[in-house]
């Protein structure tokens, strides 16, 4: 188990190490189509897991005699490409309870918060791997009344809960791309940056929806994953051009709106994202034009960072091509923060939400 929680390069984030492989604005319609949306389950997925996938053997659920190890489970998840780091958290944390050998529901509280902290120290810079894992624990364990069953029938029920959250947080970027629909118009230029798999499945439902539309993508740079994002719109048929970073201001009048994803949303209502996040924000509000965010409710963190330096660093390597001197200092934090004055909306799988509800929603959230 020790070796298992080693990170390769401790120097860097895990994440970055393997990301390359009171006002709310919704209404009760936008929800019931999104619901609608993505309710249709075929009997084939509920009998393959909630999300339509075969369950991963690496965490020792089934019958050998392996001995459990969370960190196994979560890594077998995450070798599925569309997972998100944080339900494959979720997923493993759900395998917990299903191999677990307790007796009481102390021992289980006690046994799931151990792997719980073991998923959050694999890596400690993720923002959003650390979020899932505490909004888990608080789903799935909130209510006293389990105290009062037989250990077997409260067991069951937690799991049944822990399986309903993994479905709930596999189906929000869903969610997401039905919700964001009403604001993407036929003939709109919209900016991305960096490569996230909610902003694709937005841009994705909208082409599916026969809208006519062209995206901008910065190139991302160091890990260069705008190229990434760009590739994939190409094969969607999206008209693309992409950009290199610095020149967002130079193509701003050419925009109507910027669309990107978060590594997780903070109390006050920023987010934090990659590295340049911040300065397009920047640009884009000088210019008047929309900030939107697409996030996944499970990135929503307990963290009121004050400034850019107020959060753990998550640092990245960075290959400029040429040999650097040693005297030269080189910046290698991996993402920024954008406060919530430089946002318009963040599409949501709670809804389509102002920046100043997003504390409301995380009190509820964490209630």
């Amino acid at each position: 188990m020790a070796d298992s929680l080693q990170n390769p390069k401790p120097d860097i984030s895990a994440y970055y190490q393997t990301r390359a492989a009171h006002h709310a604005v919704v209404t009760s319609d936008w929800l019931a189509q999104a619901q609608s949306a993505v309710s249709i389950q075929t009997n084939d997925d509920v009998s393959s897991g909630s999300d339509g996938r075969v369950a991963p053997t690496g965490g020792g659920t089934g019958g050998d005699n392996k001995t459990f190890s969370v960190i196994d489970e979560f890594n077998s998840w995450r070798k599925q490409p569309d997972l998100a780091e944080a339900v494959a958290a979720i997923r493993a944390l759900a395998a917990v309870i299903r191999a677990s050998q307790a007796t009481t529901m102390m021992e289980l509280e006690i046994e799931l918060k151990k792997a719980s902290d073991s998923l959050k120290a694999w890596d400690a810079t993720s923002i959003s791997l650390t979020a899932g894992c505490d909004l888990f624990m608080r789903y799935v364990t909130r209510t006293s009344a389990l105290e009062y069953e037989d250990f077997n029938s409260a067991r069951y029920r937690l799991i049944e809960r822990a399986e309903k959250f993994g479905e709930i947080s596999y189906k929000a970027r869903r969610i997401i791309a039905m919700l964001s629909q009403d604001f993407i118009f036929d003939g709109c230029t919209i900016l991305v940056h960096g490569f996230s798999r909610v902003v694709l499945e937005v841009l994705k439902t909208a082409a599916e929806n026969k809208k006519h539309f062209r995206v901008f993508c910065t190139e991302g740079r160091p890990d260069r994953t705008g190229l990434r994002l760009s590739n994939e719109l190409a094969k969607l048929d999206v008209p693309v051009k992409l950009l290199i970073d610095s020149a967002v201001a130079y193509t701003m009048d050419e925009v109507d709106m910027v669309l990107v994803g978060a590594d997780g949303v903070v109390e006050s209502g920023g987010i934090i994202n990659m590295m340049g996040t911040y300065q397009i924000a920047l640009v884009s509000h000088s210019m008047n034009k929309p900030v939107y965010v697409a996030a996944e409710s499970y990135k929503f963190a307990r963290l009121y960072p004050l400034d850019q330096k107020d959060m753990g660093p998550a640092l990245r390597t960075i290959d400029f091509g040429v040999p650097i001197p040693s005297k030269v200092e080189v910046e290698k934090s991996a993402r920024d923060y954008t406060p919530p004055q430089y946002l318009t909306l963040l599409f949501t799988d709670l809804g389509v939400l102002t920046p100043s509800v997003v504390s409301d929603e995380l009190i509820q959230l964490y209630l």
